[in-house]
Formats: C-alpha cells, sequence, structure tokens
C-alpha cells in the first residue's frame, strides 16, 4: 500500500472479504465493515502520516508503516497495537506479510529494505543497494523472493532467507538518463506463479519482467500521467494499472494490448492486492 494524494492509504481487504483496512495523513489506521461501509474500529498509536497497511494472511493481525518511522503490528479483532517494530531511520512508505505471516517486509525514505520476524518484532535483514527512497515492496507469492522499486528508478530482487541482491532492473530510466529519478519506480508486484513481475513508473509506462532472466519482456504504454499502482489478475493473463491521470487501465500479459480502459477518478488511483 502507498499513500494517495487525497491523504488516504487506499485498504487492503481481509482475506475473507468481509474488512477493510485502511490509513491516513490523520496518522490512524481505520477497519471497515464491507457490507455496511461503517467503520470498525479506528487504531491509535502512530504520531504521523500512516503511509501503509496490509492484513496478515490469517486475518488476525494488521501492519502499518508511518512517516514516524515505525511499524505497528495490531491485533484486528481487539485493536490493540501488539507490537511497535523501530530500525528505519525515515519515513516507512510500504509494508506487507509473507504468505505464511511470519515475516514482515517493509522500504522506506531511508533507502533500505528490511524483513522482521512477526513473532517476535526483531529485525531480522537489512538489504542495502537502492540509491534512493524506497516507494514499493513485494514479497513472491512463494515467499522466497522479495521485490522493490525505488525512486533511484530501479527495481530489485532480493532473496529472503539471505537477503542477497539476486537482480537489478532499470529499463525504467531509459528515456531521460539526464534527469536523476525522473522515472521513479512507484509500484512493484509479483506474478501468481513468480515468474514475471509488473512494475509502474513516473515515465508513465507499465513493464513486465522476467523473473528469472531479469529481462524486460512487455513495456505497456497508453497512460497519459504516472502509473502509481500495478497489479496482476489472479490468473496472471492481465495487469492492472492505476494512473494520476484518473484511470484505471487492463492490460493483456501475452500481447501488451490495452484491453479495459476506466475514467470517472477525479484524483491519482492507487490500489492493492
Amino acid at each position: 500500500m502507498t499513500i494517495n494524494s487525497s491523504g488516504t492509504t487506499v485498504g487492503e481487504f481481509s482475506p475473507d472479504a468481509t474488512l477493510i483496512v485502511s490509513g491516513s495523513d490523520d496518522n490512524g489506521v481505520q477497519i471497515w465493515d464491507v457490507a455496511t461501509g461503517i467503520e470498525v474500529m479506528t487504531l491509535k498509536g502512530h504520531t504521523e502520516s500512516v503511509n501503509s497497511v496490509a492484513f496478515s494472511p490469517t486475518g488476525t493481525l494488521i501492519v502499518s508503516g508511518s512517516t514516524d518511522e515505525t511499524i505497528r503490528i495490531w491485533d484486528t479483532t481487539t485493536g490493540a497495537e501488539l507490537m511497535k517494530l523501530e530500525g528505519h531511520s525515515y519515513p516507512v512508505n510500504s509494508i506487507t506479510f509473507s504468505p505464511d505471516g511470519a515475516k514482515i517486509v517493509s522500504g522506506s525514505d531511508d533507502m533500505t529494505v528490511r524483513i522482521w520476524d512477526t513473532a517476535t518484532g526483531a529485525e531480522l535483514i537489512v538489504m542495502e543497494g537502492h540509491s534512493y527512497a524506497v516507494n514499493s515492496v513485494a514479497f513472491s507469492p512463494n515467499g522466497t523472493l522479495i521485490m522493490s522499486g525505488a525512486y533511484d528508478e530501479t527495481i530489485r530482487i532480493w532473496e529472503t532467507a539471505t537477503g542477497a541482491e539476486l537482480m537489478k532492473l532499470d529499463g525504467h530510466s531509459d528515456f531521460m538518463k539526464s534527469c536523476p529519478s525522473s522515472y521513479s519506480v512507484t509500484s512493484v508486484a509479483f506474478s501468481p506463479n513468480n515468474a514475471q513481475l509488473v512494475s509502474g513508473s513516473y515515465d508513465k509506462t507499465v513493464r513486465i519482467w522476467d523473473t528469472t532472466t531479469g529481462i524486460e519482456v512487455m513495456k505497456m504504454q497508453g497512460h497519459g500521467d504516472w502509473v502509481t499502482s500495478v497489479a496482476f489478475s489472479p490468473s496472471g493473463a492481465q495487469v492492472v494499472s492505476g494512473s494520476r491521470d484518473r484511470t484505471v487501465r487492463m492490460w493483456d500479459v501475452m500481447t501488451g494490448a490495452e484491453v479495459m480502459k476506466m475514467d470517472a477518478h477525479r484524483d491519482s488511483i492507487r490500489f492493492g492486492m
């Protein structure tokens, strides 16, 4: 999850799809009932904007990352703050659980990607390599890889077990190398089968990459402004992207063709899967 221009972190559904969690510039984490739209609970503890939120795979926990440089773990049922994780020295921009819920990965303005133990809150690994703020992080579906996208225009793939950097993908910087960080990578996601990843960027493109070779296999163009969020469909056959051009677009992964364009939003669009 990343923060949108209106100051509210776009919500993530609970695994059973009965709840949505969101965060805001008001420093709170909110839980909402999907059926009624009623706010069920507000979780208070962060002292600055909440930039990223996620449910654990079981739905019993929520993790949040904030401009206050902390990560907090909450009990979904009671709203109690179970743990505060400290280690980042700048705002935490993106955070999520591993597929088994045992680990948490975070990305920060301090240019690091960090892995944490969910049960103890211990910081397990610090991954360094990015030269600017890390905007987006994601675990692969099998949990063995971590991907990060950063303001340095690169995507990096890391080994979860060791924190080793396995690959650096830098195609988003090919338009204007003379202007550093003009094409910040804003959002990244793995395909359901781990074989590919998708990225979105300030360069207005959506790109698909081979996770084994690091080769860019497809570049989709059509958005008229920054691409702020990307995700694969559950089947892996389509990619959906949201943009500051106020459209959501669906793309065919095999051909790169734009399958659908949806308008009507009044501001930048961000979403999470």
